[in-house]
């Protein structure tokens, strides 16, 4: 698709810094580089995959532009398997854009968002899922996420799912060979055996769609709001559970006005933590706009963290803000523990009798590590083995599994309705249709771009 067009970009992040990287890309890569770039050899000289010190000069005035280190990288062998040149320079902005307009000047275009993957989709060198999981390597936000995007870029993911689309196509071409070339010294295909074989396919399928929640909240995280009366430690929790003072804490009540969110790692969960004003009936119209945008919050809630003093007990307000939450994922968290007798805070359990409920001092770190127990158990229950999990964390993923196994339960059932195996075979090559726009193999050009438009330009 872009074969004559090379291009080119700035591929590390906005900002000064110590160095910046120009990547060039296509047929003109090296004709480009040899113009701009001056060493004690040739380019044309220069062994593929080495780097090499030199100066970026502009051939308009001769004027030398920066001291870099160039990477020359022949095709076949590159990220996108065309010729590729990287620049090392200094992390200027200026002079990385100075660098870059030279290189646009001498014949390259500005790549758009995602086109070095996607040249690497197209040529041929990852599949559609392994190029989705770049962007997700860039954008993981614990350890976990990164290793389940790291696992996708190794194909786990895909070769599972080519064996399982190879099999549909295997089973459709023994029925179209029954169906049309009975004639033929072929062993011939019931539809019994062709049931059999799509509910051992169903169920592997069903297998590998079973860990999507769990890869969704290793990729995308959750949202846990923390909700109380005014005065309950709410802030001290947000700033306890970041390792920083985040939130202003005072013992005044109300301090807390506008919502605070953060995002926290929690046992490899990305967690974005929103601190809200506390919930009560006021008259104070800042307070009171504060105490609308924690209703919000909460309804966006995955988890709620309710937050009660235990030297106040469970109070009309706490009941209240408990019936607000309905249906929600809730923790209760009995905080100030140390400054009351035990007999209290069982009483306050008592009549919440409730499941999730942690006895807590913020002041002093109890019941912080519970808290975080609790959180991973409620989401993930159990651990995250990615050595012999594969996690899908993509939801266009999980969706044409679901239609996968869908169109294979149709198939069943028409056997059962006792149609002849050519109108079963209509509903199997959907089921390849549709793990085939997974891994790209029958995808079209409008997905493609549209997942590609979600890369930075530069990748």
């Amino acid at each position: 698709m872009f074969t004559e067009e090379t291009i080119a970009a700035i591929s590390t992040p906005q900002g000064t810094g110590g160095i910046g990287i120009i990547r060039i890309s296509g047929k003109k890569s090296f004709e480009i580089a040899t113009k701009i770039f001056k060493f004690k050899k040739n380019f044309e000289q220069i062994k593929s995959h080495t780097v090499n010190y030199g100066k970026i000069i502009d051939p308009a005035n001769s004027e030398t532009i920066d001291e870099v280190l160039v990477s020359k990288m022949e095709q076949p062998n590159t990220f996108t398997r065309e010729d590729l040149v990287e620049i090392n320079c200094h992390g200027g902005m200026v002079v990385m854009k100075r660098i870059l307009g030279l290189v646009i000047k001498e014949g390259a275009r500005p790549a758009e968002p995602g086109e070095f993957t996607k040249r690497a989709f197209l040529n041929g060198r990852i599949d559609l899922s392994q190029a989705e999981a770049v962007i997700d390597l860039i954008n993981s936000k614990t350890g976990e996420g990164s290793r389940a995007a790291v696992s996708q870029l190794e194909g786990k993911l895909s070769k599972k799912l080519k064996e399982v689309r190879e099999r549909l196509i295997e089973l459709i071409a023994h029925i179209e060979v029954t169906v049309d070339y009975p004639e033929h010294d072929i062993e011939e295909i019931t539809g019994k055996e062709v049931y059999d074989k799509l509910k051992i396919i169903g169920l592997k399928l069903e297998d590998i769609v079973k860990g999507f929640e769990k890869g969704r909240i290793i990729r995308e995280g959750i949202n846990v709001v923390i909700v109380g009366k005014p005065n309950v430690g709410k802030s001290s929790l947000l700033n306890e559970l970041l390792g920083e003072n985040k939130a202003i804490v005072t013992d005044i009540p109300g301090t807390t006005r506008d919502i605070i969110e953060e995002y926290v790692n929690i046992n490899g969960i990305p967690v974005r933590i929103v601190d809200t004003a506390g919930i009560r009936e006021t008259q104070d119209i800042v307070e009171k706009i504060g105490v609308e945008k924690a209703e919000k919050a909460i309804e966006n809630a995955d988890l709620v963290i309710m937050m009660i003093d235990a030297g106040e007990g469970l109070s009309g307000e706490d009941e209240d803000i408990l019936e607000r939450l309905g249906n929600k994922k809730v923790i209760i968290l009995i905080n100030k523990i140390d400054l009351v007798d035990d007999s209290l805070v069982k009483n306050i359990e008592r009549k919440l009798n409730m499941q999730n409920t942690i006895k807590a001092s913020v002041k002093q770190g109890l019941g912080i590590e519970e808290l975080e127990k609790k959180i991973t158990d409620i989401f993930l229950k159990g651990e995250i083995n990615l050595n012999s999990e594969i996690l899908i964390t993509n939801v266009r993923h999980k969706n044409l599994i679901d239609m996968t196994i869908k169109s294979i339960q149709e198939a069943g059932s028409a056997y059962e309705s006792g149609m002849p195996l050519d109108c079963i075979t209509i509903d199997i090559k959907d089921a390849a249709e549709h793990l085939g726009q997974i891994t790209g193999e029958s995808v079209n050009e409008d997905v493609v771009h549209q997942i590609f438009s979600r890369f930075c330009i530069g990748k």
